[in-house]
């Protein structure tokens, strides 16, 4: 994979959830690696996937698309999906498409972890 398609996403867990950063723009070319990275996450059944998206500056449409697909896969696993610290550019694409009444959104991970 070229570094052009490398997404870097630390991960830790706290408190029965499983917390993702992805850091960088998420567009067609790194959706792919961020989709195994969620995949992964997923796959370890945590009580909540977390996903804190305070260093995505950029996301385009492939981008919300694996939200979606991981959104429905953590429903099927009977895992919560939340997504929080959405900068404005991010935040406004999930408003756009009325993605936001479909996701669980919060301001931090803070919130997440209480919600």
């Amino acid at each position: 994979m070229r570094d052009s398609e490398e997404i870097e996403v630390q991960c830790e867990t706290a408190e029965n959830a499983m917390i993702l950063r992805p850091i960088g723009e998420i567009d067609l070319a790194r959706a792919p690696a961020l989709r195994t990275h969620l995949s992964e996450a997923l796959g370890n059944a945590p009580k909540r996937l977390i996903v804190d998206l305070n260093e995505v500056p950029y996301m385009d449409s492939s981008g919300v698309a694996t939200f979606v697909e991981a959104m429905q896969r953590a429903r099927g696993a009977g895992s919560e999906l939340i997504l929080c610290g959405l900068q404005d550019r991010v935040r406004s694409i999930f408003e756009i498409a009325r993605l936001d009444m479909v996701f669980t959104i919060r301001g931090n991970t803070d919130e997440a972890l209480t919600s």
